[in-house]
């Protein structure tokens, strides 16, 4: 019976989260490091468009999974960068200075 509940819960918890949810995209896009926030492990990027994302061009603060992009990232440089979003979180997975 426990099973069943539990199944039935998880089933009824899934319903309400519709199919974004679960879907992890991931774009490249180009723009300038505004802020690099060490203690909060985020980068402020004010970017154009991500196509592959639908995301028009703004000024936007990502989450780092990987410590070194902080540390290699500057203010004021214009970068080539990946986001993945990733349980509803915009997750940089790169940042490169562009040539």
């Amino acid at each position: 019976m426990k099973k069943i509940m539990l199944a039935a819960a998880l089933y009824l918890g899934l319903l309400g989260t519709g199919p974004d949810a679960f879907a992890q995209m991931t774009g490249k896009g180009e723009g300038e490091i505004r802020k690099v926030d060490k203690d909060a492990s985020k980068i402020t990027i004010k970017h154009g468009p991500i196509e592959a994302m639908d995301m028009p061009g703004m000024t936007m603060v990502f989450q780092v999974k990987d410590p070194g992009l902080l540390d290699r990232a500057k203010v004021g440089e214009t970068v080539n960068f990946t986001v993945t979003k990733d349980s509803g979180a915009m997750v940089l997975t790169s940042v490169e200075p562009k040539k």
